[in-house]
């Protein structure tokens, strides 16, 4: 039986937490599903044998890639490899949810011509406790992909197991790009939009795992470097995407700064807090209102807030 879905799996020291992921996975049944896991950690064979445990389940495709440690790029490794006319990413710390295989393949079969389709996705702390919802600013249904890119280049709203994407749209991306450590998926879901239609699935069926050692906790330490990661992505799509009416384009720099001020603020550093509310409160009170819609931030903060309170992170 060919398959109709490749999984593509960035490893690396990823044993600890591998195992939940892989048995959320098994939950589903993956029939003509093949997982292509590329593992480029120096663990001695650990995360490899927790694969292995779940090889009777699951049709895993494993390989060591020692010299290639992106995430970036095993991903685009994964999707030139992979077999399937459709691919998803899966990271070694994040986990499907009851009925993800079923509402994914309902999206294929429905609207096989869409680049990709998308969900809201949940947020699990580092023991797999729910943390709430991570909700997206777009209607369910099929979507122009041009205009829900106008929404979605203010900020990524996008958990990376949600999407389900047309590998022959990937490739004519050119993928995902290595230089964009922390803002790659977002960089890259705005050049798929305008490819063409998005479908938005109506139910969560993937959570996304936030714990100390992600690396959207890790990289953002660097604020710098993670402010440029935004900035890149802002300029090279309002400037594909144009015209971008200012009002979008505001939104998108107040989305920035307050990224920034909040990662600067688990740091300790909380002098950029004010000046990041001023600038949203800047857009008036349905600007404002409109850009916590587009960036979820409260769903993005509340469950970072409630782990560092409880010491978690």
């Amino acid at each position: 039986m060919s398959n109709w879905l490749s999984v593509i799996m960035p490893v690396h020291g990823g044993a600890a937490l591998l195992g939940a992921t892989l048995a959320s996975v098994a939950a589903e049944q993956p029939d003509g599903v093949e997982f292509r896991m590329y593992n480029s950690g120096d663990d001695g064979g650990a995360a490899r044998a927790v694969a292995r445990e779940f090889a009777d389940r699951i049709d895993i495709v494993w390989q060591e890639t020692p010299g290639c440690k992106p995430w970036t790029a095993k991903t685009n490794l994964g999707v030139g490899e992979a077999c399937a006319p459709h691919v998803v990413m899966l990271h070694q710390d994040d986990v499907w949810l009851p009925g993800h295989l079923v509402a994914v393949r309902a999206a294929i079969v429905e609207n096989p011509d869409a680049v990709m389709s998308i969900a809201p996705s949940r947020f699990i702390g580092p023991d797999g406790r729910d943390l709430g919802a991570w909700r997206l600013p777009f209607a369910a249904g099929r979507q122009d992909g041009r205009s829900l890119a106008n929404t979605l280049v203010v900020q990524n709203s996008i958990a990376i197991p949600s999407p389900v994407i047309k590998r022959s749209a990937w490739l004519e991306t050119g993928g995902l790009d290595n230089e964009l450590w922390f803002s790659a998926d977002w960089d890259f879901y705005l050049k798929l939009a305008v490819l063409g239609d998005v479908v938005v699935r109506p139910q969560a069926t993937t959570a996304f795992r936030v714990h100390g050692g992600s690396l959207t906790m890790t990289g953002s330490r660097n604020i710098a470097d993670y402010r440029a990661q935004h900035e890149i992505v802002l300029a090279r799509h309002s400037a594909a995407l144009a015209p971008v009416d200012g009002s979008t384009l505001r939104r998108a720099r107040a989305s920035i700064a307050m990224n920034c001020a909040l990662a600067a603020a688990a740091q300790g550093r909380r002098a950029g807090l004010l000046s990041a509310l001023l600038r949203l409160a800047a857009l008036g009170p349905w600007g404002a209102r409109r850009c916590l819609a587009e960036t979820a931030l409260i769903d993005r903060l509340r469950p970072r807030l409630a782990l560092a309170r409880a010491g978690a992170l």
